[in-house]
């Protein structure tokens, strides 16, 4: 039987070896670097995106362009009669120069004389009933202050006074509606211009709304112009537009875009385009052919594919690559002009820079990443 440890007098040990302290010490240890093996064993490599880039190369000089089209007037509108009926007679005709206020159609407008007539007559029946009301009350306001009538019939005279001054300003109403009406029978233009299309014909008879004539007014020109969606995109927002005679390129004048079509013709699939001319002269004339051109010059920024845009909040940035690192980082960016395809860039780029273009959506800051490929643009 072995006997129990001993100690001297001074607290120490007998001298015995105790196996099970050190034994339970080491232990712990192993556990504690099994466990940093297995942490280390299980914590994730970090991501490497593969990316598409492209490199940021000087903005290209733009190509002349040219295109042709046809002089149209800024302002056009489809003159029409406000209500039915046949169509007494028309003044004017195709390429007839009008004034402001000039009567250009007139309806037949014996039907609404008549109502004129009625409505007057309406009126003056009961202006009569209104005098005989008013004297039926002044009537009885003497016969009540002398006691004679009683106090109900003051008060059914006040009310029948009441009632003829309503119903002469309801008469007075129907007069000025006729009245309108009637005017409504006479067609005027409502600017200075060119007749350029008609609609009707004397004895037609028309509803309302229908265009009897429509007028070119003398406000200002536009070349219209039929282009596809390449040639638009290449126009600089504030570009000049040199516009000449087909027939005398030496008359020619300035202009700019006033109006892009938004959809696109169905059988063409082009877009209508309207620039508008500076003081046209006289030989501009509605529908005369002209050709317009563009003068080439250096871009107003660096274009970029439009799929390398990264939007985060207001700002809109690109991921650059360093190409040192193979790290991106986010760069704002000015845009002057942007669309499904191309960005066009004021500032935030150098020559030179690589650009992320496709998987941009899963980079985040200093994240590190594989180039697919670099193209030159």
């Amino acid at each position: 039987m072995r006997k129990p440890n001993r100690q001297d007098g001074s607290g120490r040990h007998d001298g015995r070896y105790r196996p099970g302290g050190s034994a339970l010490v080491l232990a712990l240890l192993l556990l504690g670097v099994a466990g940093c093996q297995r942490e280390s064993e299980t914590a994730p490599a970090p991501v490497i995106r593969t990316v598409r880039t492209t490199t940021v190369e000087a903005p290209r000089k733009l190509a002349d362009l040219g295109f042709s089209g046809h002089v149209e007037a800024q302002d056009q509108a489809s003159l029409s009669f406000r209500i039915g009926g046949r169509l007494a007679e028309r003044l004017v005709g195709v390429g007839a120069t009008v004034a402001e206020g000039q009567v250009v159609a007139r309806l037949d407008p014996e039907n609404e004389l008549n109502d004129l007539r009625a409505a007057r007559a309406a009126l003056t029946a009961a202006e009569g009933a209104l005098r005989k009301a008013e004297n039926q009350h002044q009537r009885q306001e003497h016969l009540l202050a002398r006691g004679i009538t009683t106090q109900a019939d003051f008060e059914a005279a006040e009310q029948g006074r009441t009632a003829a001054r309503a119903q002469v300003e309801a008469a007075r109403a129907r007069v000025r509606t006729a009245e309108d009406i009637v005017a409504f029978t006479t067609l005027k233009a409502d600017a200075p211009g060119v007749v350029t299309r008609v609609g009707a014909e004397p004895a037609e008879v028309v509803a309302a709304g229908r265009m009897i004539v429509q007028l070119a007014r003398r406000d200002g020109r536009d070349a219209v112009f039929a282009l596809p969606a390449e040639s638009i995109r290449a126009i600089p927002a504030d570009a000049t537009i040199h516009v000449a005679l087909a027939s005398d390129p030496a008359v020619s004048v300035r202009g700019h875009v006033r109006e892009v079509a938004p959809q696109a013709d169905p059988v063409t699939r082009t877009f209508r385009v309207r620039v508008g001319l500076a003081d046209p002269p006289a030989a501009f004339r509605l529908g005369t052919t002209v050709s317009g051109s563009i003068r080439g010059g250096e871009a107003s920024g660096i274009a970029i594919p439009a799929t390398a845009l990264t939007e985060r909040g207001p700002a809109t940035g690109v991921w650059v690559v360093d190409p040192t690192a193979l790290t991106v980082s986010l760069r704002r960016l000015e845009l002057v002009s942007r669309d499904p395809a191309t960005a066009i860039v004021a500032k935030g780029l150098a020559i030179g820079d690589i650009v992320v273009t496709a998987g941009a959506n899963l980079l985040k800051e200093g994240q590190r990443v594989r180039l697919s490929g670099t193209e030159a643009r």
